[in-house]
């Protein structure tokens, strides 16, 4: 079975080379914010990269920086891998600041991988339908959240989040549309971007950073 892509710095500029002949609005919006590299999150296990995106649920950086950091004090403490969670009491990870709600996402989470549910060791063979299946199958983590974790810890570079706020609006930024658009719209705007929606997505990002530039409207693809 051939393996996913993941992105590289030559997967990148291919990426940009194919952005910029696709679509002129995206390739507008490339040239006031790149070039640059996609930021990866390749620290620690996948699960721990799995946990944090629990323990980050709706809460500043900061706080969840702190929170997370009390946690893999005691996931280490314990014995360092999914099946020793069960050695934690709910009371510690309690005071270590993670809700009752967290507490029972990330058990969920660890009781899938120790049974062999969601294989870890197997995710970079999965393709990202898949990998999004199994990964929403655990309490607690959603489509989105799996989309981040393909983005950003594997480096998929064919991802469309349309559920992200930030998304949205730099999309209806670019585009000039009246209102955030819909999932549906988003789909069908990105589809020239096809196979490296994920870098699409990371200029769209860093376009948020800077107002928005005082410039004639570029032309649009026309639908395929």
């Amino acid at each position: 079975m051939k393996k996913p892509l993941r992105y590289t710095p030559g997967l990148h500029r291919a990426a940009l080379r194919h952005l910029r002949r696709a679509d002129p609005v995206l390739a507008s919006v490339a040239d006031r914010h790149g070039p640059h590299r996609f930021d990866m999150r390749t620290t620690g296990s996948h699960f721990d990269a799995i946990a944090r995106s629990i323990v980050s649920q709706q809460l500043s950086v900061k706080a969840a920086a702190t929170i997370h950091g009390r946690f893999r004090e005691l996931y280490a403490g314990a014995g360092g891998e999914p099946r020793h969670l069960a050695r934690i009491p709910d009371e510690r990870l309690r005071e270590a600041g993670l809700s009752w709600q967290k507490i029972s996402y990330i058990r969920d989470l660890a009781r899938r991988v120790a049974a062999g549910e969601l294989e870890l060791d197997r995710i970079d063979e999965m393709n990202d339908d898949e990998l999004i299946e199994r990964l929403t199958a655990v309490k607690g983590i959603g489509v989105w959240t799996a989309q981040m974790f393909l983005m950003f810890r594997l480096g998929r570079p064919d991802v469309l989040p349309t559920l992200d706020l930030g998304i949205q609006k730099a999309m209806q930024r670019a585009y000039g549309l009246r209102k955030r658009p819909s999932a549906q719209r988003m789909e069908k705007i990105g589809k020239a971007w096809a196979p490296y929606r994920t870098i699409a997505c990371w200029y769209l990002w860093r376009s948020l950073d800077q107002p928005a530039a005082a410039k004639a409207p570029v032309s649009r693809p026309k639908p395929r």
